[in-house]
């Protein structure tokens, strides 16, 4: 895949990038491993007053890289400029609470003593310089809550973005140059998927975190294992949307059409799959399908679109093949189900698809199996809550679930049941400094986010006193 600006709306290349050749990525990797040697030694005040800095820059650029974002990958305006703010939101969080969340644990004089201690500490220390491999669609957001925590804890890290956003990479790198971190701290290095191995394999390169498909992770995950080197992946998702009796419905379905088509329907934490009880089926159904069929598709770059293009032609042509997959079988299309007409003047070679509620989905058509990314909806009848979450569970991935009911015993039911990384209730799944981030199953292991995402990339370290010289 070529290191490229297309822009999704309408096909157009706007820009081209060379991929940096042996020499150049071998500079960078030493610039970061020499560069850990000292910023690992930097105190916690110097590393917030940088990261602070990089914060108050990217609220200044929030609207040329907004702009940047939905050009690249497609995203409404609107969206995009929430996606920097919430970027220097984290940064902030972290920078006010990485000293507390990697502060020394004391465990009980007494619960050490028989071991010969005098006392004992657990202490957190950094690891070294880490690959991020990153996805396009958020993508900011996504390396951010990796380069926030992981710049804190005194790692330095190198960015492998995804081909199709390389002016977002670039940006990243010059930010975090402009607020003063140390030359090699924090690098973008524009290659394509071939070169990742080599880069992984090096011995400098101590840790990788990637978030994408499952095939990448699968690959990054045997490479870093055949090296022994830690991993966090977050992977797929096709979470679950269980509407129970109780649930408030009117706002459950209208929370269910942002739930569904954020980001164009590009997120591994959307909801996908619509369980809902047979008792309030046709009221959700009918309302959520007609709040779909309202949303403005068009020009991402209008304040007005609801719903921008696909990333690329084969994304739309993978949601085309899972939607006909799905028809062909007996499924229907309560709206939606094809390529949008008439959106206007220089949109018509972009990836555009409908917003799509699809009904009387079975186990064996590929759209029950596969994670669909982009702005489809399935929708599931349940008998009662033992089915909706035999039908929540019935998937190879486990990141998020959404559940909307008033009855704390199916709260709890839920909590203990559900197969995923998060249980929301009455709202949609988001990702928040505060809340650790990630899944289970094929979607991945690790976490992200608060005090488990920022000691993924550090050493707990066991530090033990013996008796001094003038012990009786």
């Amino acid at each position: 895949m070529p290191i490229a600006t297309v822009n999704p709306a309408n096909g157009e290349t706007l820009r081209t990038f060379d991929a940096l050749g042996e020499e150049e990525i071998e500079r960078r990797i030493s610039a970061a491993a020499s560069t850990f040697r000292t910023y690992r030694t930097t105190g916690f005040s110097e590393r917030a007053r940088l990261l602070n800095r990089a914060a108050d820059l990217l609220d200044e650029d929030q609207q040329d890289i907004a702009r940047t974002m939905t050009t690249e990958m497609g995203k409404p305006l609107a969206a995009a400029r929430a996606e920097a703010a919430k970027c220097a939101k984290a940064m902030r969080w972290y920078a006010a609470q990485a000293e507390r969340l990697l502060a020394d644990e004391h465990p009980d004089d007494a619960d050490v003593k028989d071991s010969g201690a005098t006392k004992a500490l657990v202490r957190y220390r950094p690891l070294g310089t880490v690959l991020a491999v990153m996805p396009w669609n958020f993508p900011l957001w996504q390396v951010v809550r990796f380069a926030a925590p992981a710049l804190m804890a005194g790692n330095t890290a190198l960015l492998k973005h995804a081909s199709n956003v390389p002016q977002t990479a670039l940006y990243l790198g010059d930010l975090f140059s402009r607020a003063g971190f140390p030359d090699g701290c924090f690098q973008t290095l524009l290659v394509g998927s071939g070169a990742i191995e080599a880069i992984l394999r090096d011995p400098r390169i101590v840790a990788a975190t990637l978030t994408g498909s499952e095939p990448a992770g699968r690959s990054v995950a045997s490479v870093a294992g055949d090296e022994i080197k830690k991993t966090v992946l977050e992977l797929g998702g096709s979470d679950p949307y269980l509407v129970l009796p109780t649930a408030d419905v009117a706002k459950a379905a209208e929370t269910a059409v942002t739930a569904r088509v954020q980001n164009n329907g590009q997120s591994c934490i959307a909801a996908k799959r619509f369980i809902v009880h047979t008792d309030v089926y046709d009221e959700f159904a009918e309302r959520f399908t007609a709040r779909m069929r309202e949303l403005t598709v068009g020009d991402p770059l209008e304040e007005s679109t609801d719903v921008g293009p696909l990333s690329s032609e084969q994304g739309r042509s993978d949601i085309e093949e899972l939607v006909d997959d799905a028809v062909g079988q007996g499924a229907t299309a309560l709206c939606g189900g094809r390529r949008p007409a008439h959106l206007g003047e220089g949109l018509e070679r972009g990836w555009f698809y409908e917003p799509t509620v699809l009904a009387g989905i079975t186990p064996d058509m590929r759209i029950h199996r596969e994670e669909t990314f982009g702005p489809v909806a399935t929708l599931y009848r349940a008998a009662d809550l033992d089915e909706a979450l035999d039908i929540a569970n019935d998937t190879s991935f486990g990141l998020s679930s959404n559940v909307w009911t008033r009855d704390e015993a199916e709260m709890d039911r839920c909590v203990r049941d559900l197969e995923a990384g998060g249980v929301f209730f009455n709202g949609m799944t988001a990702s928040h400094p505060a809340l650790p981030f990630g899944g289970v199953k094929h979607s991945g292991y690790g976490r992200e986010l608060a005090g488990h995402g920022i000691r993924e990339f550090c050493n707990a370290t066991t530090v033990w006193y013996g008796p001094g010289p003038d012990a009786r």
